[in-house]
């Protein structure tokens, strides 16, 4: 499961439809309506919000904002509490120089025209707010000694 920190707009074709079925998928771990990846640690960041199915219903939102851009139709009536975020998140620096540099290596190999497109600046997720940091601590994907 990858739940994106990065700005729906930077996500290619694929990684942008995988994004929404995989956030769809979390937010029935989050209301309770499946058994599996209940302990995904890509959960965490929603769990800790004060409401965290508005805060994934906020995720999803944005995700099918940037699908009409593009001319996708993306099912709306699918999440549980659509519209803005009762609160934002956070995302730390590091953790989205560590997606981008993930993305960056997906596009080369699968869609290199759509990592021509991509600038030098990395742009958030419009959930959340930037502050410096390293790493996110639920981000598994990397051995302890990359998240300093």
């Amino acid at each position: 499961m990858r739940i994106w920190s990065l700005a729906p707009a930077e996500l290619d074709r694929v990684g942008l439809v995988a994004c929404w079925r995989e956030t769809l998928l979390a937010q029935a771990v989050l209301a309770g309506r499946t058994r599996g990846y209940t302990r995904h640690p890509q959960l965490e960041r929603f769990r800790d919000a004060p409401d965290p199915l508005g805060a994934v219903g906020a995720y999803l939102t944005a995700l099918a904002d940037e699908a009409d851009v593009r001319g996708y139709r993306f099912d709306r009536t699918r999440i549980d509490r659509p519209g803005p975020a009762p609160a934002r998140l956070t995302v730390t620096t590091g953790q989205l120089e560590l997606e981008r540099a993930h993305l960056t290596a997906k596009l080369a190999v699968r869609a290199p025209d759509d990592l021509a497109r991509l600038g030098p600046e990395v742009h958030a997720h419009p959930l959340f707010d930037v502050v410096d940091g390293p790493v996110a601590t639920w981000e598994r994907a990397l051995p302890d000694a990359a998240r300093t």
